[in-house]
């Protein structure tokens, strides 16, 4: 399908992140370990808020394999971003195209997503004309991923993020069972108003994709010293991944199946999620 990271805390290069680790999400490209796909070459994308700039997020997402692209790798040594969201993509079926690339954006808000709403085609359209009409000329590509953003954001994302993704995974589960399909859903989903970062894993079947966040950076310093990066990001700096871009012993911590993360100032939080009716 896919993989993915999101990062919040003290401003770093994206290259930091892109590049450099050993299990780097550009070499996860090519050698993914957890993901249903080993390649995931079908477009990428980064959304990124600025130290200093505009309160919105830039985007920067192309149709061919991460690995590849000069560009990518020329702004990832020039970039540096105190919370960014990037994604390499798996298609499940839809085509290769820019506006099928994710990070998708609204304002202020990013979303990204890795897996898959099952038989979507037969589901797609119940699920768009539930999207709010105001929203609905914003739909620029032809994913499911677009479709949940929309749906979320439909079902309140700006104002009761966790609800409104509850909500939207309840609608989907409902749209599924009225068409028979009996596991519609299966999703890690990350998603930013450029403030706090929200984290989703759950599927249907209770067998969802692969997703960990980093463990506190004062244990991190302390576990590897000599890791020069450990030492200068704040205490606040955390990490979320589809899976993890270093082998570091008791670095990552699962998020548990059917669960949310909030990733804030102050301490975090790890709920449990549960669809409801929309």
């Amino acid at each position: 399908m896919c993989r993915w990271l999101a990062y919040s805390g003290t401003p770093i290069l994206l290259e930091e992140l892109l590049y450099k680790p050993k299990h780097s999400l550009i070499d996860q490209s090519l050698h993914a370990k957890f993901g249903v796909e080993t390649t995931n070459g079908d477009g990428f994308g980064i959304g990124w808020y600025g130290v200093d700039g505009p309160p919105s997020p830039a985007l920067f997402r192309g149709i061919g394999p991460a690995w590849g692209d000069h560009n990518l790798r020329e702004l990832s040594h020039a970039i540096s971003s105190p919370l960014l969201l990037a994604h390499i993509r798996a298609s499940t079926g839809t085509p290769v195209q820019q506006t099928n690339c994710h990070p998708f954006r609204d304002g202020r808000w990013l979303w990204l997503h890795n897996g898959a709403i099952h038989e979507f085609a037969k589901l797609k359209r119940d699920l768009v004309f539930a999207v709010d009409p105001a929203l609905y000329p914003s739909i620029a590509g032809s994913t499911d991923s677009e479709v949940m953003f929309y749906l979320a954001l439909t079902f309140g994302l700006k104002d009761e993020p966790v609800a409104a993704v509850e909500r939207m995974v309840g609608f989907v589960e409902e749209v599924g069972r009225a068409h028979g399909v009996a596991q519609p859903m299966q999703m890690t989903v990350a998603t930013t108003d450029g403030n706090r970062l929200w984290a989703f894993r759950y599927s249907t079947e209770g067998k969802s994709r692969s997703l960990s966040y980093s463990t506190e950076i004062r244990a991190l310093r302390e576990l590897y010293p000599e890791n020069e990066v450990f030492q200068r990001v704040s205490d606040e700096t955390r990490l979320v991944v589809s899976e993890p871009i270093a082998d570091l012993r008791d670095a990552w911590l699962p998020i548990p199946e059917s669960s949310y993360l909030v990733v804030q100032k102050g301490a975090d939080e790890l709920g449990t999620f549960r669809p409801r009716k929309a």
